[in-house]
């Protein structure tokens, strides 16, 4: 598992440098573990470009600009925009969709069981917080933010990755990587590149991914990135799994002399 934004309330407020930092720090943790034997992987947002370069699906040079293009790209999309996102605590995904439809947002991610982040115009959002407990959930938080990231306030950001990736030479991955869109694996370039770009205007699907791993077989799972916000949100989902975080130096040594 890959990340490289933070966690429920840090998601997507990293400038595209900043982003670019962490995509390279991720990458080298990731080249630090090469003689662990990958099973499948999957990053949340942002980090499935990373699990992609992983997995050589195109180069590391070509995922920075990706990483680069998509941030700058949300970045005039949230400019140009008044939106917003929350996080949605407690309840079940089904009341969770029916206040998105009632108040007109979208579901961003889906992160864990009982917690779900929606995401869209502004005003609509801070609306679906207030009437939040109305849909049986326990809990609404508006998200310290610069946009609606997830949602079709991307559009522009969406067509605009679309002809990078174009652009970008692809071959199938070395081992399965699972698309936040669908929960499922992408083999060709087509479908990695319309999963990519789906995924900027899409629900990030991060359970289904996590369960989608698990049936493959994969039984110990490596969170590189900073912090570890990944192994919380898989207890959430599946408390028999153990999930190692691995962000810096001390720990990839640590890693491997576990593994």
């Amino acid at each position: 598992m890959e990340r490289t934004d933070g966690g429920i309330d840090e998601d997507f407020k990293l400038s595209a440098g900043a982003l670019c930092s962490c995509a390279r720090g991720n990458g080298g943790v990731a080249r630090g573990l090469r003689r662990v034997e990958v099973g499948g992987a999957a990053g949340l947002s942002l980090g499935e470009i990373t699990a992609h370069a992983a997995a050589g699906t195109f180069d590391f040079a070509s995922g920075l600009k990706l990483v680069q293009k998509r941030g700058e790209f949300m970045d005039e999309a949230c400019a140009t925009t008044q939106g917003g996102m929350a996080a949605m605590i407690g309840g079940l995904e089904n009341d969770v969709r029916r206040l998105a439809a009632d108040e007109d947002v979208d579901i961003a991610n889906i992160n864990a069981p009982n917690q779900i982040v929606i995401s869209g115009e502004l005003a609509n959002v801070e609306t679906a917080v207030g009437v939040a407990k109305e849909y049986g959930i326990g809990r609404a938080t508006m998200l310290n933010v610069a946009g609606a990231y997830h949602s079709r306030l991307m559009e522009s950001a969406y067509l605009k990755l679309e002809k990078v990736l174009a652009d970008v030479p692809m071959q199938s991955p070395r081992f399965p990587v699972i698309s936040n869109v669908t929960g499922e694996e992408v083999e060709t370039p087509e479908e990695i590149r319309e999963a990519l770009r789906d995924q900027v205007t899409g629900t990030v699907r991060w359970t289904d991914c996590m369960q989608r791993l698990i049936h493959l077989g994969c039984d110990l799972f490596l969170e590189l990135g900073p912090g570890n916000v990944l192994a919380g949100l898989m207890k959430r989902t599946n408390r028999d799994i153990n999930v190692i975080s691995v962000g810096d130096a001390e720990s990839v040594r640590k890693c491997s002399e576990a593994l």
